[in-house]
């Protein structure tokens, strides 16, 4: 399996915006599901968003109306944008793939990974 690379991680303020990038060309079947998770020191890796291949989106509840998944189909690239972070965002934040998924945001439905960005929100 190819595996995954996110790039656009960064220190930032309360309130700034940031995009990742996941370039993903080896998933484009539609058979999988491209999501982000993250995983901030000390707890538990979470599902952050997914989108499947018809472009049907599911967002973990504390991002709802701030963060947005997207992909580029000319690119294969999956994005992640996000708007007004907050300190609470702060996490390594990981693009994965999985095919057949059924529970979108949980991580053991995910069989390839990227290594990791960091996003750092504080004043």
């Amino acid at each position: 399996q190819a595996q995954l690379m996110e790039s656009g991680g960064d220190s930032v303020q309360p309130g700034a915006s940031l995009r990742l990038s996941c370039p993903a060309s080896e998933y484009t079947h539609r058979k999988y599901t491209l999501a982000w998770f993250r995983q901030a020191l000390g707890k538990e890796r979470e599902g952050v968003a997914s989108i499947d291949s018809d472009g049907s989106r599911n967002y973990v509840d504390s991002v709802k109306g701030r963060f947005a998944i997207s992909k580029d189909s000319t690119k294969n690239t999956l994005y992640l944008e996000m708007n007004a972070l907050k300190p609470e965002d702060t996490a390594i934040y990981y693009c994965a793939a999985g095919a057949y998924v059924a529970d979108k945001l949980a991580p053991h439905e995910y069989y390839v990974w990227g290594q990791g960005t960091q996003v750092t929100v504080s004043s």
